[in-house]
């Protein structure tokens, strides 16, 4: 089957712990990179996984395949917003951190089973924004951008 991939490395000046904290079980850090949304899990493999908007509304919603802290996390999920995103079924998005000098690589790998995909066009969009801004906000203590990440148009 055609597979569709996104990749995106950052290196972020963290420690490993942190930057698992802000990605996973910080919410009202979350809210501030990712444009009010934020991600609600027990963050343990096979638990349910959802990202939240600002109003309480469910944009994508899965489960944790694996959780290695503060080194991989798995996620499998599925749109929920937007009915042509939602109809390509679930994807995958890998998350790996690896120290590097006083900084930590984070290197996100986003995969869905069809070539081409609505979805990876979507996520490539939106995932350089939000780690730009989770970036930002580890290291200056505020987030760079204000505007949320492109919108199908």
């Amino acid at each position: 089957m055609a597979r569709s991939t996104f990749v995106y490395v950052m290196y972020i000046r963290t420690t490993p712990q942190r930057l698992w904290s802000a990605l996973t079980d910080d919410a009202e850090l979350m809210k501030q990179y990712w444009f009010g949304n934020h991600c609600d899990s027990e963050w343990t493999a096979g638990s349910p996984w959802k990202l939240v908007s600002s109003d309480g509304g469910v944009l994508d919603a899965g489960e944790i395949v694996e959780a290695d802290p503060p080194r991989r996390l798995v996620i499998r999920w599925q749109h929920k917003n937007k009915p042509e995103l939602e109809a390509e079924g679930a994807s995958t998005c890998t998350m790996e951190l690896e120290p590097s000098g006083a900084a930590v690589k984070l290197s996100i790998t986003h995969t869905i089973e069809r070539e081409p995909s609505k979805l990876i066009g979507a996520v490539s969009g939106g995932w350089p924004k939000v780690i730009s801004n989770l970036k930002s906000l580890l290291e200056t203590g505020s987030a760079v951008l204000e505007q949320p990440y492109p919108t199908a148009a």
